[in-house]
């Protein structure tokens, strides 16, 4: 665990940035607020990470990618002001604990052409979203294309886990990356100090970020409704709610000890590729009490708000009837689905059944039982009315 003088991260902060520059042909990262994360984040890469050799190599190029994101973002930003002024009117934003269908949700939804999504390619790349028929000609395009094939290539297995296409709805992970605020720093690596800052920090500059990437990419459709996902929101829904204070939040259910093993299942597979001697019980245990924490925060959240703002959906229900259930959430927020989006959506579904890419295999022995994880997440189930599943 540590490292050596010679190889420390805090001690290549200069680096990062004057790499990051190079690459981008920019050196304006905008508000400075984004060090407090990145120099925390260091630190415990540090002090308490086991990273590998592969580990290290791949963390240093994702910080650096991270900071050339920011760079074209703030260049963009720069060269087209207005869009700063373009409103985001009640997006529908989904979140929720992991694993609880969030992702089949978003893709469902993401079919309506009366709906704008943070495409993968434009999340990796943030830029005012061209004309569809030219996506081909734009090489980030090709770049988020290569990328994929290359990495399903490498893993096949990794489909069924978490399914992405360059031209599909993405998670906003990637617009919280460019701010250092983002539960992906944890996942692939020991960096506790790390989570819990994260845990306790208020993103409100971070999603002020995301707000400004979501602008520049929906500028050239500013009157679509916006549709995004990302089950971290959930942990932050204080912030969202103060950048985005009339969205309407679809929040996905289901039992926490049936998504919990999957999740640690998925982590330990990730962190054992970046870190030596990872200790799979120790990160489960964590995890466990990061998403509760979170879970229970979101309650708080809720109370302080109109209940007409959110949506419940649980697994089964989403399950039993998908189409159904866009509808009742449609119905809720008042957006309508055209027979031309309805249309389309019953072409994915058909095409797109449970486990087309293969089910995700895992094992319950994650070092806590059932029974620990309905206790410490009672809260969370009695309010939300969930059953245990058995």
């Amino acid at each position: 665990m540590g490292t050596t003088a010679k190889d420390s991260f805090v001690d290549s902060e200069q680096l990062l940035h004057d790499t990051a520059i190079e690459r981008a042909g920019s050196d304006d990262f905008g508000d400075a607020s984004y060090l407090e994360g990145l120099q925390v984040l260091l630190k415990a890469y540090d002090t308490e990470s086991r990273l590998n050799e592969f580990g290290r190599g791949a963390v240093r190029e994702g910080l650096i990618k991270a900071l050339v994101q920011r760079l074209r973002v703030q260049q963009q930003l720069k060269e087209t002001p207005a869009v700063l002024g373009t409103e985001i009117k009640r997006p529908i934003i989904i979140l929720g604990l992991v694993r609880t269908g969030s992702t089949a949700l978003h893709y469902l939804m993401g079919q309506d052409p009366d709906m704008q999504c943070l495409e993968y390619w434009l999340a990796e790349h943030p830029q005012p979203r061209p004309p569809r028929d030219r996506w081909d000609e734009y090489k980030d395009f090709q770049y988020s294309l290569a990328e994929l094939d290359m990495m399903y290539k490498a893993d096949p297995a990794l489909k069924a886990i978490h399914f992405m296409m360059a031209d599909g709805p993405e998670e906003c992970r990637h617009l919280l990356f460019q701010h250092f605020t983002d539960d992906a720093f944890e996942v692939n690596a020991s960096i506790p100090s790390y989570s819990e800052w994260y845990q306790q920090k208020n993103l409100k500059e971070t999603y002020e970020r995301h707000k400004a990437a979501i602008q520049l990419i929906g500028s050239n459709e500013a009157d679509k409704r916006w549709l995004l996902k990302y089950p971290v929101h959930l942990r932050h829904l204080d912030a969202l709610l103060e950048v985005y204070p009339d969205a309407c939040i679809v929040q996905t259910h289901r039992d926490p000890a049936r998504v919990l093993p999957s999740y640690c299942s998925l982590m330990a597979g990730f962190r054992a590729i970046y870190e030596d001697n990872c200790d799979p019980k120790d990160m489960a245990e964590r995890q466990m009490e990061l998403w509760a924490v979170g879970a229970e925060k979101a309650i708080a959240v809720r109370e302080a708000h109109d209940p007409a703002q959110f949506y419940d959906l649980h697994f089964h229900d989403f399950m039993d009837d998908p189409i159904g259930s866009v509808k009742k959430i449609y119905g809720h927020f008042d957006q309508e689905l055209s027979e031309a989006g309805e249309a389309r959506l019953q072409d994915w579904q058909e095409n797109h059944p449970q486990h087309k890419h293969g089910k995700h295999g895992y094992s319950d022995e994650i070092g806590y039982t059932r029974e620990s994880i309905w206790k410490r997440f009672g809260d969370y189930m009695d309010a939300h009315g969930m059953e245990r599943e058995v």
